[in-house]
């Protein structure tokens, strides 16, 4: 059922709850549909708790989205039906309210403890360091006890115990209607994690006994969440596993990972969704047609699934709600503002390092080109930080993976919190001394490839975006075929943004956008650095550390002889703060 509104409305004004956010734009809307069963979903938010304070259409904060949650619980319970809220992962690493802190997520953990989750698991950024994965174990686990999900994830104490990091399933039922749920939470096949964690593969998984008595229990519905990209072979597999004993039962897969709005049918009594990244996007689903078990079996048949990707913004939140700036905020959701705004003051978040003379994107931009953030990388800034005193008479490549680089760069003001937005990682610089240029001038060719090298999947090295580009490409403009989308496409003043074509349709988005082009970049870049006119006899293979397992490799398969014991540190200082101190010095305000 769709609220009383017509298909398309201009949305009435609001104000992000942080400071200094930007204001939502005014823009045509769509209707979420509800049904008898309704979601909420976040994805990779990457702890973007705060909202995106440079962008109008995703400027709402973690607050703003309790407040939107409560008062879409209220709506449900008035009518009967039934909402649940479902988080696939990686919600740390990428913001300072996240990784400036000492210990990092000192003020994470807890702001986003105070949203009610119902069904929620990991994703692979928690696990890349065992702090992390400790934190995990320590804190989110227990701050959401009853809903955690690690339907193939172990932790390893520190006496060397291994043990689900939580249920390997839950079994409940809904609030007001008495659906009967079995809800599983998966991550990939994902082989980066510290040694406290121990990720088992999907298809292994599936063949454990609990799974195979987990899906022979006949619930209402299967919810099947994962940090997944939806078009990754783990989800197929689960899907056909659970099919084969359920031929009739509807299931709903809430994935991640990839950093796209997408959303895919494997059959009619199934769906998938994911919704983005950056806190960019909440996802919504809803189902009918679901029957209470006294039902027949063969009544699910009529279910009917639908969707929606919701701009992350008071407009929309207003709009969905039917409520304003005086009626919608929450008590609740000002506190948890509150808290939000207090600790980004305490992590001088606002503190500026210079401003920005242009935009530059990661993929909105060719490269090369003079508004691609690699080619600045690659061209103004490599060419400045990548020294050291006592080989800087030597030429050198410097390489670094585009995934290295995570957001896009503004005009104006660049501060503490855009230094951590841009590269959140803690990456040095490691090199191998003296490697003949014949040798050294294949290895950024191998990287690039589409191949592997030694059987390490090469795609990890770019964006994640990018890792299934053939769903990036459908969040550009719609082809000219789906009319609905080309008249709405004529409205004038509209903000870029998603406009996503998913298997579903073209009809995903809740707010029309005019489109954003996206553009491929390859694994990595380099720089050539202090080269004489002619071709150099050696260089320095300069590279961020977190290539090391991919530069070995290729500078054999390039015909030299190297091993991990030839990779040294080169200087001092992660690329961040190498960063910080080029744009200080040189993107004065």
């Amino acid at each position: 059922m769709l609220l009383p509104r017509p298909l398309l409305a201009f949305a009435a004004l609001g104000h992000a709850a942080q400071p200094g956010a930007v204001k939502p734009v005014a823009a045509p809307m769509r209707d979420l549909t509800w049904g008898q069963l309704n979601f909420l979903h976040t994805t990779d938010t990457h702890g973007w708790l705060g909202g995106h304070m440079r962008e109008p259409q995703y400027s709402a904060d973690w607050g703003d989205y309790i407040s939107f949650s409560n008062h879409l619980r209220k709506r449900a319970d008035d009518a009967g039906t039934d909402l649940l809220l479902v988080d696939t992962g990686d919600r740390i690493e990428g913001n300072g309210l996240y990784d400036a802190s000492t210990p990092k997520g000192l003020f994470q953990y807890d702001i986003y403890a105070q949203q009610h989750v119902d069904i929620i698991c990991i994703g692979n950024h928690e696990l890349y360091q065992a702090y992390s994965a400790d934190r995990e174990h320590n804190t989110t686990v227990p701050n959401f006890k009853h809903n955690y999900i690690a339907s193939n994830l172990d932790y390893v104490d520190s006496s060397g115990r291994r043990k689900p990091l939580a249920q390997r399933y839950r079994r409940f039922k809904t609030k007001n209607q008495k659906l009967d749920i079995i809800a599983f939470g998966f991550l990939f096949d994902f082989t980066g994690n510290a040694n406290n964690s121990v990720v088992q593969p999907v298809a292994e998984t599936v063949k454990e006994p609990w799974f195979q008595e987990a899906m022979r229990q006949k619930p209402d519905l299967f919810v099947v969440i994962g940090h997944v990209g939806l078009r990754m072979e783990e989800f197929r597999t689960i899907f056909t596993a659970l099919r084969k004993q359920n031929w009739h039962i509807p299931i709903i897969f809430f994935g991640g990972h990839a950093h796209v709005r997408d959303a895919l049918s494997y059959d009619a009594q199934s769906i998938s969704l994911a919704s983005g990244r950056y806190m960019e996007t909440v996802g919504w689903l809803s189902v009918d047609g679901l029957k209470p078990k006294s039902a027949s079996a063969s009544a699910s048949s009529s279910v009917k699934f639908s969707r929606k990707y919701i701009d992350n913004n008071l407009y929309g939140m207003h709009y969905h709600t039917g409520l304003n700036e005086t009626t919608f905020p929450t008590e609740e959701g000002v506190r948890v503002s509150g808290m939000i705004s207090r600790a980004r003051k305490s992590l001088q978040l606002d503190e500026q390092y210079g401003c920005a003379p242009k935009d530059l994107w990661l993929n909105r931009a060719k490269y090369p080109g003079k508004d691609s953030i690699y080619s600045w990388i690659q061209d103004e800034v490599f060419p400045d930080i990548i020294v050291n005193e006592t080989r800087k008479s030597k030429p050198r490549l410097a390489l670094m993976n585009t995934g290295g680089m995570r957001f896009d760069i503004f005009k104006g003001p660049f501060t503490r919190d855009s230094a951590y937005l841009v590269n959140p990682f803690i990456n040095r610089f490691n090199y191998v001394a003296d490697v003949p240029y014949e040798v050294a001038k294949k290895v950024l060719g191998i990287l690039n490839s589409a191949g592997k090298v030694l059987n390490m999947d090469m795609r990890y090295l770019t964006i994640p975006e990018q890792m299934f580009l053939s769903v990036a490409e459908t969040q550009q403009e719609a082809p000219e075929t789906h009319r609905e989308a080309r008249i709405e496409l004529r409205s004038e003043g509209l903000i870029a943004g998603y406009t996503t074509n998913d298997d579903i349709g073209t009809d995903g988005d809740d707010t029309v956008h005019k489109p954003i082009s996206f553009h491929a970049v390859p694994n990595c870049v380099q720089s050539e650095i202090n080269f004489p006119d002619g071709q150099p006899a050696t260089v320095d293979v300069v590279f961020i550390d977190f290539l090391t397992p991919w530069i070995i490799p290729a500078l054999k398969f390039s015909g030299g002889d190297y091993s991990e014991a030839d990779v040294h540190g080169y200087m001092e200082g992660t690329l961040m703060y190498k960063l910080a101190e080029w744009i200080k010095t040189n993107w004065k305000c």
